[in-house]
């Protein structure tokens, strides 16, 4: 394996970091409906676990409004109890075609669990991060032990490893103080 492939590598996995991180905010609720609120909700239909965006339609009609339409009316009650067990601290209401849930406006404490939950997520993301540049620097030391580059060379790769780290870790701070704002704001 050659440095620059470790290096593109290294960038692939940094853009990787950044992107479950993303995906992780999604999932956090700010007041507002979103449908990657539900995505961590599995349905047991046809003997095995299954998405709920795999088995009907997830929307947002309105802001404070989130809409199941799934596509076999009889998981509807399936639907509900895996809801209700979710600590997502939503009441689905069924007219027995589609599941309706009411976003319920944050109070102030449970903003603030959000936003120590969102601070834990982008925490992770960074040590993620971390541990990608660690694997990348021991990858590029091993080149340099079988002599395919030179210590000069190490010394200037570890340095990109680096800057690629902390352009990275900068983002998730941006990701995290976008997060913030859009909880805490009313």
């Amino acid at each position: 394996m050659s440095a620059q492939v470790i290096m593109n590598d290294c960038k692939d996995k940094m853009d990787k970091a950044i992107e479950s991180t993303k995906h992780k905010f999604a999932s956090i609720r700010a007041g507002r409906a979103n449908v990657s609120m539900l995505d961590g909700i599995k349905i047991e239909q046809y003997g095995s676990l299954m998405p709920l965006n795999q088995v009907g339609t997830v929307s947002a009609p309105e802001a404070r409004l989130l809409v199941i339409d799934p596509w076999d009316k009889s998981v509807i009650p399936t639907i509900e109890k895996a809801i209700m067990t979710s600590n997502l601290g939503l009441t689905p209401n069924n007219d027995g075609k589609v599941i309706r849930l009411m976003i319920p406006e944050l109070t102030a404490d449970r903003r603030k669990e959000y936003v120590k939950f969102a601070k834990s997520e982008a925490e992770n993301g960074k040590v993620a991060v971390r541990n990608i540049r660690k694997d990348m620097n021991n990858n590029l030391r091993k080149l340099e032990k079988e002599g395919e580059i030179t210590e000069d060379d190490l010394k200037r790769f570890e340095d990109d490893v680096q800057k690629l780290t902390d352009a990275t870790i900068k983002t998730i701070d941006q990701l995290l103080a976008l997060k913030e704002k859009e909880i805490t704001t009313v």
